[in-house]
Formats: structure tokens, C-alpha cells, sequence
């Protein structure tokens, strides 16, 4: 048998395939809720958003408004880490449905003595929850409401705002139905914002001709906080195999000196616990991490969960390997590429437990070493139900560490990663070039539900993809590139130092960056200061003094009569920060165009005066209409604009 609820809660918003996951917050970030709440016949009816972190015993609630057509909305914020609960609750509020009849009846000039003691009953349950001044305040009313004599002053009361404001704050909630709870997962801002770069260890040598260790690295840390990066990205820092290494540009005939691939992890000097001997000491690396701190910079590794023929694990533990009838093991493939010399672990064993707790043993091993963040290497690769278990298992211990997901793939594989608990992920980013393609897959990200559970991290370029639109490109074009990252998504990354010396040789026909240094060792001048490195570090110095910079989602394209030219509105959730963002995609000539401000969005109409101060050069310019002209040049092809209303 149904209960007497009357209230129905529908299309709860957000949620991810019915509340199956959780959707992604960082800490003081906002959480907009909708639902569809009515109910039979025309009572008035009220609803509330109740939530609580994992750690409270005691729901907080807000009130919900009524947008229209039975649609509600209420917003709160996150202020811990961890998961929270919420929840949407609807109710007949019958002490506000009597105001509203009364108030009815009473512009009808019908006569409600009848109507008022009834308020009476509404009333006096709120004695004892009220504070004293509404206390005294309820009971005047009640005794204008049983008084005849004061008619006048009762019905005067019965429709006033403060009552209605008691109801609002004490409400009685006559049976309530609620939804079912959903969850949030609250991570630290870092999982919103930040600002990677990526280089091999082992190239940061000053001598030509010497591998690298995390000695150099110490080096070159002040050079990488003065182009404003935070989080400082090293691909595999462990032993690499000696069987099957690969040879310079990827050939499969390695000669004497020929350092492999960091990807092909493991050798007679250990596995992924271990450290290149070449590189250092696990106690040098600890130091590097710890120095890496007081440049604000955090160091992140790379998990590669696959083995080098040699790995200690092909001994040690065979199961963990699919072998084959001659008693070989099928190397790893990505057609047309081949990985001779990696070997990929076998998730169907029945060791499988073991297999799974020694990759979480790998990353609780580096965390005791400092580091909390990790991206992930291809990990559409390995099971989607590993990565839930192993990412939760993480969080519950150390809230602070984030994954990236590495994974260029299909749109669905990369959102079930995301799904599955993934903080930030690889996107199609590297290979949108045009201003449809870019407004089209900012809009996906960012206008669906992904915005709720995938966390973008865009990157020009990687070790991996050197894109056509790169090669040979001008400054102009890195410059659009990197700007384009560093203004559209609030997670960015470059592979340096190959963006900002725009080395960008490729092998005819590919993506893929000639004589790769996946496979060799290279010598870089690290002393080179150029207008990229220039632009890259007062862009980004701008994403940390703007919040508007600092998420991803608040966004909204302008209209600008120029196909080369992008103009997009950002802003942070409270409009205190608000930006306008102007970016030319054509790198030889100048570029002309007319933009529409978006009026409404800032709450102001033509005529009114609107300042855009122009956050790299410091120019400042004074808007009157809505359409205004920009012109935009190859040695500066963008504006980041301060909006000033």
C-alpha cells in the first residue's frame, strides 16, 4: 500500500547515470541543484536541499525557489574534502498555504474570522522554536486572530511578510518525501586548477652528451616556477629494460649507449619501486620533491602499470603475464604502433588480488615519498572496476592525491574513466584547431553533464603527439595554442622544453616528433628566454590572480563577425572576477572583428559605460554599445580583458 505522500521529486540534477557515481567538486566550489517537485491539485508546496559531508551526523538544509513550471533550484557549497550526501525534500506546506488562501479572500473582501482561527493552530505549535522577539510577536497575532474586536489588525497580520517569513524559517513539513541520496566527491583546488610541465629527468643534464639526474632537476626548478607552473610532470623515473630496448627513433635495434624507452619499465636494477640508477637515489628524489615544494611546484610521476621483458615481476610472478604456446609473451600493440619492448599484464589471471595489491602498494609506496599526483598511463587499457577499487582505496587515506587520466581515445571510454573516479583527464584539445571545433567541444565539456564528473586538462602538445597544426608553425601559432589552453580549461599542461623552443621536427606523415626523445637522451639550452617563454609566464601568472581563470565550466562564447577570430566571456561563481577573452587562429595576418558583449550577463545595458583593461599590455579601453571593433596582429594575437562595469 502507498503511503500519504503527495509531493513527487523528479529529474533531480546533478547526477550521474541515476546516481550511480559521484559527481566532482573541489573544496568551496558551488553545487547547483535542480528538481522537479509538485504535487496534486494547487497546494502550495516547499522544498529544501539537505546535504552533509561523510563526517556529519546532522543534514544541513536550504531552501529551494521555484524557477517555473514546477522546476526548483537551490546552490550550497562544499567546505571539506571527502564525499558529501544530498538529497531534495518536498512537502504541502499548509501553514503557507493558509496565508496564501487567506490573503485571497481576503482581496475578495470576504469576511475570514472562521479562516484566522485556523492560523491559530499554525501558530502555536512555533511557540517553542521561535526566538524570544518572534515569540512575542506570534503570540500578538494570536490573540488579534481570536479577538473580533481587532479584526482589523488580524487580517492585516495574517498577510504580512514577517509571518510569512516565520513559516519560511520553521517550517512543518507534513509528509515529506524525499529523493534518494546522491553523493559528491570533494577534492583539494589543485584538482581544478593547475599548471603542468613536462620534462625527461634524464635530458636536464647541462653537459652535452650526459644522462640527467635529480640534481639537474634541482636546477631547473627556478625556471619553472617563473613561467608559473605548479605541478612538475616526470614520465617514468624507474629502471628501464635491457631486453627488446628500443633504440633511437623508435628502432628496434638498440646499439650500445641507447638509453630505451622510460615506459619500458623494469630491469636487473628493480621495478616500478625502484629508481633509474643513472637518475639517483630514492633519497635524492625525496630531496627534489621537497625542493620542489618551496618553489610551490608539486612533483608528479607517471604510473605505467605494464613490464619490460626483464621486469622482476616476469620472474617473480609469471600469472601476472598471458603466455603463449611457444612460452612468449605478446608484446604490447597500438596499431601501427609496436611496443617490442613493453609487456602487458595479464588482468584476467587468477592472481589477479595480488596483482591488484601490488599496484596499490606502488602508489602508497610513492605518496610515503612525497608525491600526490600521478598520471596515469593508458589506462583504457586496464580494467574500468581496478581503477574504481584502486583510486577509492587511495582516497580514503591521502583526499590530496589526484590521477590523470592519459587516455586519447573513444569519447566513452574516456568518460567512464572519469566515471570511475578519475580527477582530470587528457582530451581532444591537442587536435582542435578551428573556431567550430573548439566552441563545438568546449560546449560538450562544459554545457553537458560531463561538467559534472570530467574534469578537462588540456595540452598542446605531449611526447607522445607533435600535431600537424605544430609543425613548422610560427611563433604566432604557439602562442595561440598555448593561450587558447590556458583560457578555455583551467587545467593545462605543456611538454617542455620542445613547446616554448618550438622544436618541432616530425617524421613525414605523422604526429609524432622525429628522433623522439621517448628513446634518446637529449641536451637542451635551458637558459633560453624567448617571447613564448615571456608570454607563457605573464599568462599564466594571470591565471592565478583571476578565479574566473581558475575553473572551467563558467564560460560562454561571444559572437564576432570574423571566423578567425574566438571570443569567449568567463567568470568566476560569484561575478566578482568576470573576464573577456579575444583569441586570433590565423598566425600570418591580422585579423578584424566586431564582438558582441554579453549585455545581459553582466546585468548592464547599451549605453552603459563598461572598461576592459587588457591584462597584458595594460591597456584600457572605454565600451559604450554592445558590438565593439578589436583587431588583433600576429606579434599579439589575443586580448585577456579585465571587464570593469
Amino acid at each position: 500500500m502507498q503511503n500519504q505522500k503527495r509531493v513527487v521529486i523528479d529529474a533531480v540534477s546533478p547526477q550521474i547515470n541515476c546516481g550511480e557515481f559521484f559527481i566532482k567538486r573541489v573544496v568551496n566550489e558551488l553545487v547547483n541543484v535542480g528538481a522537479h517537485v509538485l504535487v496534486d491539485g494547487h497546494d502550495v508546496i516547499a522544498a529544501s536541499v539537505l546535504f552533509k559531508h561523510e563526517k556529519e551526523r546532522k543534514w544541513s538544509e536550504i531552501r529551494m525557489h521555484h524557477v517555473m513550471n514546477d522546476e526548483w533550484e537551490a546552490s550550497f557549497s562544499v567546505r571539506k574534502q571527502g564525499f558529501y550526501a544530498y538529497k531534495v525534500q518536498g512537502w504541502v506546506d499548509h501553514p503557507l498555504n493558509w496565508q496564501h488562501g487567506i490573503e485571497r479572500k481576503i482581496d475578495d473582501n470576504q469576511h475570514v474570522k472562521s479562516e484566522l482561527l485556523e492560523g491559530v493552530t499554525y501558530l502555536k505549535p512555533l511557540l517553542t522554536k521561535v526566538t524570544k522577539e518572534e515569540k512575542d510577536y506570534l503570540i500578538y497575532c494570536i490573540d488579534c486572530f481570536n479577538d473580533e474586536a481587532k479584526y482589523n489588525d488580524a487580517i492585516q497580520e495574517a498577510r504580512s511578510q514577517s509571518l510569512h517569513d516565520i513559516f519560511v524559517k520553521y517550517p512543518e513539513k507534513y509528509d515529506a518525501n524525499e529523493s534518494r541520496e546522491l553523493q559528491i566527491y570533494v577534492d583539494r583546488k589543485k584538482a581544478l586548477f593547475s599548471t603542468w610541465y613536462e620534462f625527461f629527468p634524464r635530458s636536464s643534464s647541462e653537459k652535452e652528451g650526459e644522462h640527467g639526474t635529480f640534481k639537474d632537476c634541482e636546477r631547473l626548478l627556478p625556471r619553472i616556477a617563473q613561467m608559473g607552473f605548479d605541478t612538475l610532470y616526470f614520465p617514468p623515473i624507474h629502471p628501464i629494460g635491457e631486453v627488446n630496448r628500443k633504440g633511437r627513433n623508435n628502432t628496434t635495434d638498440a646499439k650500445e649507449g641507447d638509453v630505451g624507452s622510460a615506459w619500458g619499465i623494469g630491469s636487473k636494477h628493480g621495478g616500478h619501486k625502484d629508481i633509474h640508477p643513472q637518475l639517483g637515489t630514492v633519497e635524492d628524489f625525496k630531496a627534489l620533491v621537497k625542493k620542489a615544494k618551496d618553489h610551490n611546484i608539486e612533483v608528479a610521476m607517471d604510473y605505467a602499470l605494464q613490464a619490460a621483458p626483464d621486469h622482476p615481476w616476469v620472474k617473480e610472478h609469471p600469472d601476472w603475464f598471458k603466455w603463449r604456446p611457444d612460452g612468449t609473451v605478446q608484446y604490447a600493440e597500438n596499431p601501427p604502433k609496436k611496443y617490442q619492448d613493453i609487456l602487458p599484464i595479464y588482468w584476467e589471471g587468477n592472481n589477479y588480488k595480488n596483482l591488484w595489491k601490488e599496484c596499490l602498494d606502488i602508489l602508497l609506496y610513492w605518496i610515503d615519498c612525497g608525491v600526490n599526483i600521478f598520471r596515469v598511463d593508458n589506462p583504457h587499457t586496464k580494467p574500468y572496476y581496478f581503477w574504481n577499487w584502486v583510486i577509492a582505496e587511495v582516497k580514503k587515506k591521502h583526499p590530496d592525491v589526484i590521477f590523470l587520466a592519459e587516455a586519447f581515445t573513444k569519447p566513452k571510454v574516456m568518460q567512464q574513466l572519469a566515471k570511475q573516479g578519475y580527477t582530470q583527464s587528457y582530451t581532444y584539445f591537442t587536435w582542435r584547431n578551428s573556431k567550430h571545433e573548439l566552441m563545438e567541444y568546449v560546449s560538450e565539456l562544459t554545457q553537458t553533464d560531463q561538467r559534472e564528473y570530467m574534469r578537462p586538462n588540456f595540452w598542446p602538445n605531449t611526447p607522445d603527439i607533435n600535431p600537424y597544426h605544430l609543425q613548422g608553425a610560427n611563433e604566432s601559432k604557439y602562442i595561440q595554442r598555448y593561450v587558447l589552453a590556458a583560457t578555455l580549461s583551467s587545467n593545462i599542461g605543456i611538454y617542455g622544453p620542445v613547446f616554448e623552443q618550438q622544436l618541432d621536427e616530425a617524421i613525414p606523415g605523422r604526429e609524432e616528433y622525429y628522433m623522439s626523445e621517448k628513446f634518446e637522451v637529449k641536451h637542451y639550452n635551458w637558459n633560453v628566454q624567448n617571447k613564448l617563454t615571456a608570454i607563457i609566464a605573464k599568462v599564466n601568472a594571470i591565471r592565478h590572480q583571476h578565479e574566473a581563470l581558475q575553473q572551467t565550466n563558467n564560460i560562454k562564447f561571444c559572437h564576432i563577425e570574423n571566423d578567425n577570430l574566438m571570443a569567449y566571456y568567463k567568470w568566476n561563481d560569484d561575478k566578482t572576477d568576470e573576464l573577456l577573452i579575444i583569441v586570433s587562429l590565423e598566425q600570418y595576418y591580422a585579423q578584424q572583428g566586431t564582438v558582441q558583449l554579453p549585455l545581459a550577463d553582466l546585468g548592464v545595458h547599451a549605453g552603459h559605460q563598461i572598461t576592459v583593461n587588457d591584462l597584458v599590455t595594460g591597456s584600457s579601453y572605454n565600451w559604450y554599445n554592445e558590438w565593439n571593433f578589436v583587431e588583433l596582429h600576429p606579434t599579439l594575437p589575443f586580448h585577456i580583458f579585465k571587464i570593469n562595469k
